[in-house]
């Protein structure tokens, strides 16, 4: 393991997230994995979904997905959606923890479970996952790369984030999860 990824790993552990802002809905849970590859430069995967999905359909995302009856937990959630999506071997995973839930816009309770792999061929399930991508672990963290975007639905106002990488533009939830990762391992 990197100084780098071990800095990382220290600051995650030793800082607890903020508490979460949103209730959860009840029975409406989901989970994600962050990913971050152990490799000389430690880097966060993230997929792009396939054009042809019916919600999200294109988007930068984390895998992940609702949680089944069958999951004991939703670490198992995201380990689980993972394997489905990007044929990550649950076993290779070190969880270092979770992020507190966010509500999508289709109200889940989506729960950012990060954990740790090593640098891994990966099998794309087409019908989910169009590529997969990796973006260095420090430029994703960089708070200052995500801008924020108001949008009013109804009379409620949400706050959005925004960022590109390469030819890749990683916004909502996916840009919030990254961003408060970020704000959580920051120096004070």
């Amino acid at each position: 393991m990197t100084a780098e990824l071990s800095q990382f790993l220290t600051r995650f552990m030793l800082q607890p997230p903020p508490p979460a802002r949103l209730p959860a809905p009840a029975g409406r849970h989901a989970a994600v994995l962050v990913p971050i590859i152990n490799s000389a430069e430690p880097a966060l995967l993230l997929t792009r979904r396939s054009a042809l999905l019916r919600k999200h359909a294109g988007q930068v995302a984390f895998p992940g997905g609702m949680q089944d009856a069958s999951d004991t937990s939703l670490i198992d959630t995201a380990l689980r959606e993972a394997q489905e999506e990007i044929g990550i071997d649950p076993r290779q995973v070190q969880i270092a923890g979770v992020l507190p839930a966010v509500t999508s816009s289709t109200g889940f309770a989506v729960t950012p479970v990060v954990g740790i792999l090593p640098a891994m061929p990966l099998r794309l399930n087409p019908d989910e996952v169009e590529s997969a991508f990796t973006m260095p672990l420090r430029e994703a963290l960089h708070l200052a790369r995500y801008h924020p975007l108001t949008l009013y639905r109804g009379q409620r106002q949400h706050r959005i984030w925004l960022s590109w990488y390469n030819d890749y533009f990683i916004w909502g939830m996916t840009a919030g999860i990254i961003r408060a990762l970020g704000q959580q391992i920051a120096l004070p």
